[in-house]
């Protein structure tokens, strides 16, 4: 972590303030935002090529965490990464104006946009198209995306790639003059650079992670603005129907080549414009646990964007219904600086959130100032529960768990990644009649409501970040100089910790192993565990979805974690037992989670067991697969089938039709459940529902 020394107390402050103070468990400046992870002068290459991104010295949003007080905080653009829950919330000391709805769209074929003047606040943008936001520009022009018939295959706006920009304009009220304002992205994908009046904010790689890029510059209050997004999406191939198609790559960007899954481009989550006070709860980490007979963690994180420095009261309140009472702190934040209000509560009364009793409590934190009056709040939702791993078990309050889980994307046929709250009850319905305890966000971040779902429903989550499959020479890269995958691994911790669904950190899926000890690969993934570790209060479990159960570096991970496929792509379904008993052996002490394992079947398709891409070809596996893991509960903590329905991706790999990858237990539209589906739903857990004591 980098660190700076507490700045210095402003003169005057009467000794009791000074003394007072101590609330405030440490304070670090304000980051200087770098002019060097702005964007470098673009390339489009030779013609007809496809046009790659260009990319700073480092990740272009200088994301890092530094240690203010003994607490990791996560900066971003200059400032303290903030807590987004105003895609839902609104609290009553901040505005909000929303940029959902309709914009100005325009295709930027040759990466000209920005020289021709596009972002600027005085283009004539009126013969533009216009879309939707949030939404896709994959599913603006697309013939059959949701078929299995590939005749289509490879035509419309799905398979557009490059450049596009979006604008629109909003009103800034003038009550706004004097306070700090930011704009909030929940998901840009693949990647974006702002403007606002013409004026530059920023950029961000991370398809599915959320950014804030704090407004100063060209902020105008009172009048209209115009909002400018260049957004950027790779090519998979550069002929997507050639009969052995060519992947396009870039070893800054994650995924660095064609996964099997579909890279959904646009504005593809909610926007808006958050204006709060100058001296502001930024982010409020707040951990239950049922040690001591219930205990609450608090790390308020104060930041000043003024001028002169603060002197007020914080209060904490651990919300109704937990048995614990509201304490206050006097505290000094020194200008342009943030500090941490460390607050540690008994809550007796709490009660215990399991998935058989998912019980959630409100916190919030409330600064004053001198005068006693109210300059901002912030409010939490958190669980009192508690993640361990001993003697080869995971745990929950102190109760071993077995994950009856799945696998499972974001997207559905009619709005791709852009869903709404009642397409994700529609998506995610399913794992409660399914029986399942668990799911795995395979293999990035999801919309906030995603989260929520699961806290609400009793679901518990492994959550993921988009390093998929990436090569030796990316992880160097990415360790050493580049920094995206810490960026998005400190993005997910921070921004998700709160959350009592989530119990895992997964930190990458299938990337290759160096030889030799694997000291690049051992390197990257040290690297990634401090970075969540840095900032999780309850220090999580971390893991990862290795290929391969011989993974080098497995005594690094809290849960052995890997993908398996026995009976499928190698080997026999029997197979699977013998590789379970060989890495407990090895591992006896570590908890063992199979993270993938399926097969595929084209729904209506029937026949015996042992055909492949039968429906009962597919349920058998999984049964088998689940037999083999549950009889090894004392040492196994859960099966992850692959996948809860169909999927879309960009290749022909393993049994896509038309992109419609056939894995899962549902179809892509949603409308059908093929017999794997049953065949888990009668799966009966070992361990039954973890109790909640």
């Amino acid at each position: 972590m980098t660190t700076q020394p507490p700045t210095h107390p402003a003169r005057g402050l009467s000794r009791r303030a000074v003394v007072a103070a101590a609330g405030v468990a440490g304070v670090v400046a304000l980051p200087v935002w770098p002019g060097a992870a702005r964007a470098a002068a673009r390339d489009t290459g030779t013609a007809g090529a496809p046009v790659l991104d260009t990319h700073p010295p480092t990740e272009p949003s200088g994301t890092h965490v530094r240690d203010v007080g003994g607490t990791g905080v996560v900066f971003q653009y200059g400032a303290v990464l903030p807590s987004f829950d105003g895609w839902r919330t609104r609290e009553p000391t901040r505005d909000y104006a929303s940029l959902d709805g309709r914009w100005r769209f325009r295709f930027d074929p040759e990466g000209t946009g920005d020289r021709a003047g596009w972002q600027s606040p005085d283009h004539d943008d009126r013969d533009w198209d216009h879309v939707t936001v949030p939404g896709t520009w994959d599913l603006l022009d697309t013939p059959d995306f949701a078929s299995l018939d590939g005749a289509a295959f490879g035509k419309g706006t799905a398979f557009t790639d490059g450049y596009a920009w979006y604008r629109t304009t909003v009103a800034v009220p003038a009550s706004w003059r004097g306070r700090h304002v930011r704009v909030n992205f929940l998901a840009v994908g693949y990647s974006a650079e702002v403007w606002l009046n013409g004026v530059h904010l920023g950029k961000h790689e991370g398809a599915n992670s959320p950014f804030s890029l704090p407004v100063s510059e060209g902020l105008r209050p009172g009048t209209r603005h115009t909002v400018a997004v260049r957004v950027f999406r790779r090519a998979s191939y550069t002929d997507y129907t050639a009969a052995r198609p060519q992947p396009v790559t870039d070893d800054h960007e994650l995924p660095y080549k064609p996964v099997d899954y579909w890279p959904y481009a646009g504005i593809t989550r909610s926007a808006w414009l958050e204006s709060v006070p100058a001296v502001t709860v930024a982010k409020l980490l707040v951990a239950g646990s049922p040690a001591g007979g219930g205990t609450f963690q608090a790390r308020a994180v104060l930041e000043n964007h003024g001028d002169t420095d603060f002197v007020g009261r914080l209060t904490v309140d651990p919300g109704r219904d937990s048995g614990g009472r509201p304490t206050t702190e006097e505290v000094r934040v020194p200008a342009r600086s943030v500090g941490v209000v460390p607050v540690t509560l008994p809550v007796p009364g709490a009660p215990r959130w399991s998935p058989g009793s998912p019980r959630l409590l409100t916190a919030r934190a409330t600064l004053t100032d001198g005068s006693h009056h109210r300059v901002d709040t912030l409010a939490t939702t958190y669980g009192v529960r508690e993640v361990s791993v001993g003697d080869a078990e995971l745990r929950l309050n102190g109760a071993p768990l077995f994950l009856k889980g799945v696998n499972w994307h974001e997207e559905t046929a009619v709005r791709g990644r852009a869903m709404t709250p009642r397409d994700y009850d529609a998506e995610l319905g399913p794992l409660l009649d399914l029986g399942a305890n668990f799911v795995r966000n395979c293999v990035y971040n999801r919309h906030p409501y995603a989260y929520d779902w699961a806290d609400r429903h009793g679901v518990l989550v492994m959550d993921d970040i988009d390093t998929m499959w990436l090569n030796t020479a990316q992880q160097k890269l990415q360790t050493e100089r580049y920094g995206l995958a810490r960026a998005l691994a400190l993005t997910m911790a921070w921004t998700q910790h709160n959350h009592p669904s989530v119990i895992l950190w997964c930190l990458q899926n299938e990337s290759e192993i160096d030889g030799g000890g694997a000291p690049v690969y051992r390197a990257w993934l040290a690297d990634l565990k401090a970075a969540v570790r840095a900032v999780d209060l309850t220090a999580r479990p971390v893991t990862w979805a290795s290929h391969t159960s011989n993974d080098p570096a497995f005594d690094l991970a809290d849960v052995v974690g890997f993908n398996e496929y026995f009976g499928y792509f190698y080997g026999r379904d029997t197979d699977l037992g013998p590789t379970l008993d060989a890495v407990h052996a090895r591992y006896p002490d570590k908890p063992i989670l199979i993270t993938e394992n399926g097969t595929w079947s084209i729904a209506g398709t029937h026949g015996p067991g042992t055909t492949q891409g039968t429906e009962e070809w597919q349920a058998a596996g999984l049964r088998s697969h689940w037999s083999q893991a549950a009889q090894r509960a004392a040492f196994v903590a859960g099966y992850t089938y692959w996948v809860l329905k169909d999927y879309k991706q960009r290749a022909g790999y393993n049994q896509a039709y038309n992109g419609v990858s056939v894995m899962g237990v549902r179809t892509f539209d949603g409308q059908r459940t093929k017999l794997a589906y049953r065949a888990f739903q009668e799966a009966v857990n070992p361990r039954g529902e973890p109790a909640n004591p």
